[in-house]
């Protein structure tokens, strides 16, 4: 039987295994490499959300299998495939130039089925997506999944485009864009439950291509959102109040129920024995859910170290809930600055004594190590202000884990890079906080990817720094703050002269890449690259520090093999959801998923 959608992933760059592109830290503090191989977790929810109504799925994940394959014949596996339609993924903007040459490929070998785009970069740039002649559907929003059942429906049993939401279509040469209106107000009806990838792996005999990202049979690191959408309106963030409301239509977030959420988490823990991490501030929608959550967390017996992502410091009795539910734990938080005056530029008002003392806190509650991420290219930001952060980490270092008190305060700094997000406040109003855009369209962007380092890849410059500037800030912030790390005993003398190393490297790489660009005559500039792409890809993996810096430990297999051999029998009666009656109550769930 045809599978009715298959969901591509494709890779930033579609021929990166041929291009030697000098990418820079812009993914040192992801999970995914510099392809940005990871699938966005939508994915998931589509793939479940069709199942539940009788449509069959499949996720390939195009880039991880032409990352871990270097010969792998991407048309061949395209050919095989004959589905009722294709999706793709144009959800974050570094994927502009992939998703359009796999999408160009599908329709090569497959002129007369469908291809639907959706994610929020595919949302913002719609109406100049639809026009792509490889492209014959988008689908707009945070929550395209009845979105995408109502499209299947129509291809498969006929009906009217204009009745699916959310579509943007062509007709006659003419773009139709029909009204935003499936914007749902909870996420209680979507699936986060990754035992459905992993049933689908088994489906179609295919692991690697539902596989997140590249090191993920080692570091088996997941995910879940509290929430689409967001109260805070950050500048340059694309998933920000504002952005929100431009890309998706939605005036307010909508959250997930707070014990369905515990019960994702649960199911996750039984099956997969890596960490799991909430992201989306959990007091967003306030202290009662942030409390029903870990109190619904807290008699499941997790045994998984859990990461908990806040906005704004968190409060003492909300870290002592987090203690009493979760045994291991850490906080992660992204002040941007050690500047409160460039962290209120960006959109957060707290201080640095709001911000140590919730450290503290956190310590006295057990939690074992709190993650600070700083930003280089934000507004008011200029060179005298980044080494400032990087002394204040210093200052951190020093307070929390001098005296061998051990790794508890891991900071870390990284370009806003390679672009500004559509939707958000810098872009939409670049001058008004202090940016100058150099890319406007989404051809813009998918030219700037193809440039020769990120340095030409950057879309924006600010007031205060140029995009030479930000480089160096970056090279140099990372060479510091490796030291630091060497210094306090976070990496070991060995790693840290490696990492050294390779940012020094990195740094006279780009010096010859800028002779070449200022020097090279037209057409021979890509021929003078080739002869530099050992060197490049030696450097381009992690630049200014290590991806294990960011490892939260792993408890046993990534994938337990009891309950992975559970899952194939329950298969056979369908989604044990359905089972469940989901009323949510914690004692209730552990009974439910004890066999």
């Amino acid at each position: 039987m045809a599978t009715d959608l298959i969901l591509l992933h494709a890779p930033s760059v579609y021929d990166f295994r041929k291009r030697p592109t000098l990418h820079g830290p812009v993914s040192d503090v992801v999970p995914s490499t510099q392809i940005f191989e990871m699938y966005p977790i939508g994915f998931m929810t589509i793939l479940s959300y069709l199942r539940k109504h009788g449509y069959s799925a499949r996720i390939i994940n195009v880039a991880l299998k032409m990352l871990k394959k270097p010969r792998f014949d991407v048309e061949k596996l395209i050919r095989s495939l004959k589905p009722l339609a294709f999706g793709i993924d144009l959800h974050w903007l570094v994927h502009a130039q992939g998703s359009l040459e796999l999408a160009a490929m599908v329709k090569r070998c497959h002129p007369d089925i469908p291809v639907i785009f959706g994610g929020f970069s595919a949302s913002y740039f719609h109406r100049e997506l639809i026009r792509y002649s490889q492209v014959d559907f988008v689908v707009r929003g945070d929550s395209t999944e009845e979105a995408v059942r109502k499209l299947l429906s129509v291809l498969k049993k006929g009906g009217v485009l204009e009745d699916v939401p959310n579509l943007v279509w062509k007709e006659n040469g003419e773009v139709r864009v029909n009204d935003m209106s499936y914007v749902p107000s909870d996420l209680d009806n979507f699936s986060f439950d990754y035992r459905e990838i992993m049933r689908s792996c088994v489906r179609h005999f295919d692991i690697l291509g539902h596989l997140p990202f590249k090191l993920w049979s080692s570091y088996p690191i997941v995910a879940q959102f509290t929430c689409r959408g967001c109260v805070h309106n950050c500048t340059i963030c694309g998933g920000s109040s504002a952005a929100s409301r431009e890309i998706a239509g939605r005036s307010e977030p909508a959250y997930r129920k707070p014990e369905l959420m515990a019960e994702d988490i649960y199911i996750i823990s039984q099956h997969i024995g890596g960490p799991i991490i909430v992201l989306g501030d959990i007091l967003q929608p306030g202290k009662d859910y942030a409390r029903r959550l870990l109190t619904a967390l807290g008699g499941l017996g997790i045994k998984n170290h859990m990461a908990f992502e806040f906005f704004v410091p968190p409060p003492g009795d909300i870290l002592e809930l987090i203690h009493d539910a979760i045994p291991n734990y850490n906080i992660q938080m992204s002040p941007e600055s050690h500047d409160e005056r460039v962290r209120r530029a960006f959109g957060r008002s707290y201080t640095n004594d709001e911000l140590e003392r919730s450290i503290t806190d956190a310590f006295e509650c057990g939690c074992r190590r709190f993650d600070l991420f700083f930003m280089i290219g934000i507004p008011e930001q200029n060179a005298e202000s980044v080494r400032g952060t990087i002394k204040y980490c210093e200052a951190l270092m020093s307070k929390y884990c001098g005296n061998g008190r051990g790794n508890r305060v891991l900071p870390y700094i990284s370009p806003l890079a390679p672009f500004l997000d559509p939707g958000s406040l810098a872009f939409e109003k670049a001058e008004a906080y202090g940016y100058r855009k150099l890319c406007h369209t989404l051809e813009d962007h998918r030219q700037a990817l193809l440039a020769p380092s990120w340095k030409y890849g950057l879309s924006y410059e600010t007031r205060w720094m140029n995009r030479s500037q930000l480089v160096d800030c970056t090279y140099q912030a990372g060479l510091r703050l490796n030291q630091l790390k060497a210094e306090f005993g976070q990496v070991s003398q060995e790693r840290a002269g490696l990492t050294e190393e390779r940012i020094q490297r990195a740094i006279a790489l780009m010096k010859r890449v800028d002779r070449l660009v200022e020097t090279a005559a037209p057409g021979e500039l890509e021929r003078r690259l080739l002869s530099l792409r050992a060197e490049i890809e030696e450097v381009n993996s992690s630049t200014v520090c290590e991806k294990e810096e960011l490892d939260l430990p792993v408890k046993g297999l990534p994938v337990k093999p009891v309950q992975a051999l559970g899952l194939l029998i329950e298969d056979k009666w369908g989604d044990i959801r359905r089972r469940l009656g989901g009323n949510g109550k914690q004692q209730d769930v552990k009974e439910k998923h004890k066999a």
